[in-house]
């Protein structure tokens, strides 16, 4: 195998009880490089549109990229993909810590799950070895728990990649837990209820390896060392405070999610739970992902009043804001617990919260009462918050109908409630507004796992970072549609290269640009690559996962967003007044991605794209 993989897979049969290692196949790689992109392909091959994602068939995949455990910066992470239990189709979750670069180290590029076991089962990977192991023992247990016992039964520099109750229980968008109490996860689109369905309680992971040998080592270590300190010191911010430090600058101009979409600020609520406040108050210490130089996450110790004891990972922006301004929650610790015990459940934050949004707004226009709900669940309650997280994680009561999510929610209450219910082919849309940001509304309506900042990060692009390999030399004013179709496409390219070579989105904010990735993977990999190969590389893999949804039913009919988003004037904040012109902005996106009026890839596109075997 070439530099820069093990070349191997653990392909692991739940239901016959199996393992079987296989040989990475070279050209696939080549093709699509690793990562979700590698995972698209498999897939492809072993679902149609039929396959039920709860079902035995959907097979579950863990796959590194070249660079996971390499030296090169912000390496460390692991794609998870699958089909949704929450929106039926592609599911790609993305996951940092440390769990990748162990699998690395023990000889593995990723592990497929196929089958379903009849009883709860962990998988112990060690050095060139794998055991499937009976979890009956922490089956019911959270993640904290489960990765403390795991690992003493294992190796105690072991990491695990686990799911909590919430995944058991079947809510639909259940997350995989990584690293413990550090907790990284993947939580979007219900990978960790895929997990649960196979009764598989997680997977442990040690390895005594090296990383992956570059080809050109020297090249890379020179480069590396002149721009470290450039990274470190560009991303300083993310270290020092975290992701949830931007907090206020985000509701400044006008991004903020509040009140379930419906507010334009919130000036004093931003400023209580940001992370400059959680700095002064609540942090003990940082954490950072396998290869990272930056170190954003944050290491929380609440020892004071009605939430001493909280201690996880600190909320970043997305649990900050989800679990707090969107539900009117101003209260630091409560909105620090809560992120504990999505982490302890294995629960999404942003499904989450906005699911306990969606109840509040429901409850304060009357649609649910006191007595259905068991307890009062207004606009700015920590306790309703919290009790709710509760509920859906163990599916009581009205929580258990919010587990299924949003959509599913709004459609069994009907009426109004579908006003209330802000989502994209399911999946509940992520912490920035388009109304702040005018791509978003194209990024969202076409990610492939339905509405999703990070599949484009076309709102970076608006702010503060320049790409000008894709045609940003500089950012571009956010409240224009000009060439933001475009733009949008050309992002998402970018996007679907680095969750496949397995490079953080923040290295951007750190000075990396495209170019700089394109010779890592040369000298990673042996294989020479520039920007515009990468950035076509990326159009493949991209369309690859469109096409996985075409198959299973998705068109154009489900590029939307919600109607709160494109037609609801906030009045106040930063971006008051500004709705984005989202069918313009769509029509451009369609003529460049050379897909038809249906939203399907056209044959000239696929074939130009190495992927004629899909028009057949």
């Amino acid at each position: 195998m070439s530099h820069g993989f093990a070349g191997r897979i653990l392909e692991i049969d739940l239901t016959q009880r199996s393992v079987i290692i296989t040989p990475l196949d070279a050209d696939e790689v080549r093709k699509f490089i690793g990562g979700s992109g590698l995972a698209a392909a498999y897939i492809w091959r072993e679902t149609d549109a039929n396959t039920d994602p709860l079902s035995p068939e959907n097979p579950l995949i863990m796959f590194n990229g070249p660079f996971t455990g390499s030296t090169v910066p912000t390496s460390g992470r692991t794609a998870i993909c699958t089909l949704s239990p929450l929106t039926g189709c592609w599911a790609e979750s993305d996951v940092g810590g440390r769990w990748g670069t162990q699998l690395r180290r023990a000889g593995f590029d990723g592990v497929i799950l196929r089958g379903a076991s009849d009883a709860p089962v962990y998988i112990w990977i060690s050095d060139d070895e794998c055991q499937i192991r009976d979890a009956s023992h922490v089956w019911g247990q959270d993640t904290f728990s489960t990765d403390e016992t795991l690992r003493s039964e294992t190796d105690e520099e072991a990491v695990t990649a686990v799911i909590g109750q919430a995944g058991e229980q079947g809510v639909m968008y259940a997350s995989i837990m990584t690293d413990g109490k550090d907790a990284r996860a993947a939580g979007r689109c219900g990978v960790g209820t895929v997990m649960g369905a196979k009764r598989v309680k997680g997977l442990v992971a040690r390895g005594t390896g090296s990383g992956p040998i570059p080809s050109d080592a020297q090249a890379l270590t020179s480069h590396l060392r002149s721009i470290t300190r450039d990274i470190v010191s560009k991303a300083s911010a993310l270290r020092n405070y975290g992701t949830v430090g931007s907090m206020a600058a985000i509701e400044a101009v006008g991004d903020l999610p509040i009140k379930n979409w419906s507010q334009g600020s919130w000036v004093d609520g931003a400023e209580a739970i940001s992370g400059q406040r959680l700095a002064d108050t609540h942090l003990t210490g940082r954490a950072a992902c396998g290869a990272c130089p930056i170190g954003c996450g944050r290491v929380v110790h609440v020892q004071d009043g009605p939430y001493a004891g909280t201690e996880s990972a600190g909320p970043e922006y997305e649990s900050a804001a989800t679990l707090g301004s969107m539900c009117l929650v101003d209260d630091l610790e409560a909105v620090c617990k809560a992120n504990e015990l999505c982490n302890r459940y294995g629960m999404d934050t942003i499904s989450a919260g906005c699911a306990v949004s969606f109840a509040m707004e429901a409850f304060e226009k009357g649609l649910v009462t006191e007595e259905e709900i068991g307890y009062p669940l207004p606009w700015g309650s920590a306790s309703g918050l919290l009790q709710m997280l509760h509920d859906i994680a163990e599916r009581k009561g009205l929580g258990a109908l919010l587990s299924h999510g949003v959509r599913h929610a709004a459609g069994e209450l009907g009426g109004m409630a579908l006003e209330y219910s802000v989502h994209v082919k399911g999946l509940e849309v992520p912490m920035h507004d388009p109304r702040a940001y005018a791509s978003l509304g194209v990024a969202y309506a076409t990610s492939n796992r339905g509405a999703c900042h990070l599949q484009g990060f076309t709102h970076v692009l608006e702010r503060n970072v320049a790409v000008p390999e894709i045609g940003v030399p500089e950012p571009l004013d956010r409240f224009s549609a000009e060439g933001k179709g475009k733009m949008t496409a050309l992002a998402q390219d970018m996007m679907a290269c680095m969750d496949s070579l397995k490079v953080c989105k923040f290295a951007l904010f750190g000075g990396v640009t495209l170019t700089m990735i394109a010779d890592w993977y040369s000298w990673v990999t042996g294989h020479e690559m520039n920007a515009q190969d990468l950035l076509q590389t990326g159009e493949r893999l991209f369309n690859l996962k469109r096409m996985i949804n075409v198959r299973r039913g998705f068109s154009r009919k489900d590029d939307v967003v919600p109607d709160r988003l494109l037609r609801l004037r906030r009045k106040t904040g930063g971006a008051a007044d500004y709705l984005p012109p989202f069918n313009r902005m769509m029509a451009d996106y369609y003529d460049h991605r050379g897909w038809s009026e249906e939203g399907a890839p056209l044959k000239d596109t696929l074939e130009r794209l190495d992927l004629a075997d899909l028009a057949q």
